[in-house]
């Protein structure tokens, strides 16, 4: 089942592809509006609900990823020595 985050999310991707109708668009605007605060909701997914150990892998691919930056290498090696 999607979360609002996930739905509303899938509204706000339908605005801005060009490849939909300018009715769809409407739609999705309506239902932003309507139901969603105009789309502000709550993000997926939380650190609390993510399962540490798959949290720990992504962080170590990351640092061995030569496609990452240093910076960013840097950022995985301090998040994964405080968890």
């Amino acid at each position: 089942m999607p979360t609002d985050a996930q739905i509303a999310g899938g509204h706000k991707a339908n605005l801005n592809n060009p490849n939909t109708s300018q009715e769809a668009k409407q739609h999705s605007k309506q239902v932003l509006d309507n139901e969603f605060d105009g789309g502000n909701v709550p993000k997926a997914g939380d650190t609390e609900d993510k399962n540490p150990g798959n949290v720990a892998g992504g962080l170590k691919a990351t640092m061995k990823n030569p496609n990452v930056s240093d910076e960013a290498k840097q950022s995985a090696k301090e998040r994964l020595g405080n968890m």
